[in-house]
């Protein structure tokens, strides 16, 4: 079996592209092999789609450290947090 691994580019982090998308370089690898870089490339619409459906998925779970600062935890009046 062919194990395929897609992961962020080091170094190039999303950007805007043509007509507005929003874009973020892709590394494509096989069995330790790099192969190729591409594109995802997203419309604002599915971005924030994207986006809800990361911060369902992720709510409850504790950032890990270097996290971005949008993962940190929010301090709510009466000394309530949530991640």
């Amino acid at each position: 079996m062919t194990h395929w691994k897609i992961s962020p580019v080091p170094g190039q982090g999303l950007h805007r592209a043509d007509g507005g998308a929003l874009a973020l370089p892709l590394q494509i690898s096989s069995g330790g092999r790099h192969l190729a870089v591409a594109e995802l490339r997203l419309t604002p619409a599915s971005a924030e789609q994207l986006h809800a459906a990361l911060c369902y998925a992720l709510d409850g779970q504790l950032p890990p450290d270097g996290a971005p600062e949008c993962r940190q935890p929010v301090h709510y009046p009466g000394g309530r947090q949530r991640y």
